[in-house]
Parts: structure tokens; C-alpha cells; sequence
């Protein structure tokens, strides 16, 4: 993606090496707004591997404004069976508190949006949080549609590793 220039002069890009305290801030700053301010283990050095390693599996494009790190959307690519294509994830949306009502968000939502259409991926999703009627009223003002009907599910920690420990065929299915 060839960098923009906002209205204001802000510049919407994609993230380059440089860019991982700005991005790590503003995951802090996120936790921090979705009451979870010391869930974060992510480092400079984990986003340097993720993002520009010799196999990157997660992007990010960012706003940037007075040379500052104000926006990111790090997202990763999935696959629909249904449809055969791929499609974008949007692991996480964050403009910084300040620099809100500017379109930064918007205007990172419409980049992946293009990112798809230009891919021919079939799909844009993400979650959100069912207490942040903020970000709810912006993704319905969008044009998005909630998806009520499915439950994110997720192992983490001993219960990952538990169920890793099975995967010699070891575990029966339910």
C-alpha cells in the first residue's frame, strides 16, 4: 500500500521496522481502554519477528501524525471454506484517545476494506467487545452487521497445553 495523506496530514501506511514501541504503545494503551492494563506480553521484539520476520503472518497499517504512532490495525489473513477465499481478520483498532474523531478509524477500516476488494477476499471480521457501545455505533455507522449467533471460544495457558499434550492421538473427541 502506497502511504496517504489524510485531510489533516495525518499519513495512513503500512507499518515498517521502526514503528514497534509507537505500535506497542498504542496495544497498551488498548488493554488499558478494555479494562485488561497488564494482559499485554507482547514486546518490541515479538512485533519486529510478527511483523517483518522472514515469514510475517500479521500486518499492521497505522496512522501517523506529527510523526507520531496515533492509529493501528494489525490484522492477519483467514480462509472462508464456505466461499474458498480469504479474508481479513481485524485483530485490533486503536486510535489513540486524543486523536479520535479526526476518521483515522475509519479511515484504517476503508484501507482493509480496499486491501480486500483489491484481493478478492470475501470478508472483513472482527470482534468487539459487547460493553463498548462507542465502537459498536461506529462499526454499525459503517454498515457492519453483528454476528449474535456465534461465540468466540479460546484455550489458553495449562488448558492449551493440555489439550497440546493429546495431539499424539492419545485424547478421544466428544
Amino acid at each position: 500500500m502506497s502511504p496517504t495523506t489524510l485531510p489533516d496530514g495525518a499519513t495512513l501506511r503500512t507499518a515498517r521496522p521502526g514503528d514497534e514501541p509507537g505500535i506497542l504503545h498504542l496495544i497498551h494503551a488498548l488493554a488499558v481502554y478494555e479494562r485488561e492494563p497488564d494482559a499485554v506480553e507482547n514486546t518490541t521484539d515479538a512485533l519486529t519477528r510478527s511483523l517483518f520476520g522472514p515469514d510475517p503472518q500479521v500486518f499492521t497499517h497505522i496512522v501517523e501524525r506529527g510523526g507520531e504512532i496515533v492509529g493501528i490495525a494489525m490484522w492477519f489473513v483467514t480462509y472462508s471454506t464456505w466461499t474458498g477465499r480469504h479474508g481479513i481478520w481485524l485483530e485490533d483498532l486503536f486510535v489513540d484517545e486524543a486523536q479520535r474523531g479526526r476518521g483515522y478509524g475509519r479511515a484504517l477500516i476503508a484501507a482493509l476494506a480496499a486491501l480486500c476488494v483489491e484481493r478478492d477476499y470475501s470478508r472483513l471480521e472482527w470482534t468487539v467487545l459487547d460493553w463498548n457501545a462507542p465502537s459498536i455505533a461506529f462499526y454499525r455507522s459503517l454498515g457492519a452487521i453483528p454476528m449474535d449467533e456465534w461465540t468466540t471460544q479460546r484455550l489458553t495457558g495449562t488448558e492449551l497445553e493440555t489439550l497440546a499434550a493429546t495431539a499424539d492421538g492419545g485424547g478421544r473427541d466428544v
